[in-house]
């Protein structure tokens, strides 16, 4: 198709073969994290630096936060921010447990997918047809979305075994997957205290046991979305309205419509992610449970430079942080200042050596330094700080490890149709 070269080809060019041949592979990264994380817990002796349960606990923080940037990702990629994932996902718990507590889980599902489509057809009614400015469309949804999920909780909650104005009854519970037999051989594994190979049978644990049935859904929702939107022409066509919606319109293609679809599928997969924690997470609707997460999905969309993996590296970070100090507290949280050091460290390295960017790589140094003589010098992080490690941790490494990120060219531009005329 024409489109390809007339509209995509800053995004879609292939690398030089000589930074191709540069390129490190995605297993040596992971086998680099392996052994970086065994070694923080030989040298700190927290067990809970790697354990199965606080990765089962980092899939949960995990989700949620991956599911909403994987939402801003279709939006943006047509030319839609959508500052409004907050609000979408706000909808999406109390569409998951008000169908939850009437029909079943499955139908929760179902109903969060609903409650954050009715948010992205707002906010695509607003921009797309309107032309109303993305940003304030956005805040305008999170407050709607904040005002009608109290209204509804009230309305429908109160006077229900266990509910309430702010929260909804217990909800019934998703089934979960484990593999019988290799669970418990993981587990025996883990209990060896083996350098590198108890701490990934501990990994490996928590991949395969216990596991939701939304997480699954999740993690193909991901694969998906890659296939489709850089390997089918629809998803060609969607990206054009994101980069070039003139030039889009010019070759045949309806930009109003692949910007309202994109929209509508951002908003359910929004809403999603707040079924998850109505449904998983919780396993019951409270008032202001989404905690910004949709603010944070849409950061870890913007570090992944718009791309599905990268995404969830910075999703994966958070979540991991989160399920860190909440599992060990003070404890582990100390422990995982030395991963921090280390981490920041390498990454000082890699922008000198790699990026040659002097300043931000001198930078992630220094910060390094701190870290580590403020590990060195405590035995423990105070109970007052150990709620902020997620948020700290996630914005020193975002910081400077960012690289240089493209935007859709067209991301966030008002278009009318017959501009280009």
């Amino acid at each position: 198709m024409t489109i390809a070269s007339d509209v995509f080809t800053p995004d879609l060019a292939p690398a030089p073969e000589g930074r191709r041949a540069r390129r490190i592979p995605v297993w040596a990264w992971l086998l680099a994290a392996f052994a970086l994380i065994s070694f923080a817990r030989v040298i700190t002796g927290s067990n809970e630096v790697d354990s199965a349960g606080t990765l089962r606990e980092a899939i949960t923080a995990f989700i949620p936060i991956a599911l909403a940037g994987l939402a801003g990702l279709w939006s943006e990629r047509a030319g839609v921010v959508n500052i409004g994932l907050e609000g979408m996902m706000i909808l999406g718990t109390w569409g998951a447990a008000f169908c939850a507590v009437e029909w079943g889980p499955w139908v929760g599902i179902l109903g969060a997918i609903i409650g954050g489509v009715v948010g992205g057809a707002i906010h695509a009614v607003a921009t797309v047809v309107f032309g109303v400015d993305h940003i304030v469309s956005g805040v305008a949804l999170n407050v709607i979305g904040a005002g009608l999920a109290k209204y509804l909780a009230a309305r429908f909650f109160t006077g229900m075994p266990g509910g309430g104005p702010t929260q909804s009854p217990p909800l019934p519970e998703l089934p979960s997957v484990s593999l019988p037999g290799i669970s418990d051989a993981l587990g025996t594994l883990e209990q060896q205290d083996i350098f590198f190979v108890s701490d990934l049978a501990g990994i490996i644990r928590g991949f395969v046991t216990n596991v939701s049935v939304l997480t699954l859904i999740a993690v193909g929702l991901f694969v998906l979305t890659a296939w489709i939107l850089w390997r089918s022409s629809f998803g060609l066509r969607l990206r054009s309205c994101g980069e070039s919606p003139v030039a889009a319109e010019s070759l045949g293609v309806n930009v109003y419509r692949y910007k309202f679809l994109a929209v509508l599928i951002s908003g359910g997969l929004a809403g999603l992610g707040g079924g998850f924690l109505a449904l998983v997470a919780a396993n019951v609707y409270r008032d202001g449970q989404t905690g910004g997460r949709g603010y944070i999905g849409l950061a870890a969309m913007i570090f992944g430079n718009w791309r599905p993996g990268g995404l969830m590296a910075g999703a994966g970070l958070f979540g991991y942080t989160d399920a860190i100090q909440l599992r060990g507290g003070g404890t582990t949280v100390h422990a995982l200042l030395l991963l921090l050091a280390v981490l920041l460290l390498a990454i000082g390295i890699w922008q000198i050596v790699r990026n040659k960017r002097m300043v931000q790589g001198g930078l992630a140094i220094v910060a390094a330094v701190l870290t580590g003589i403020y590990y060195i010098g405590t035995e423990t992080v105070p109970g007052e700080l150990v709620g902020m490690t997620p948020y700290v941790t996630t914005l020193l490494v975002l910081a400077f490890a960012s690289q240089r990120l493209r935007m859709p060219a067209a991301d966030g531009q008002v278009y009318r149709k017959g501009e280009g005329h």
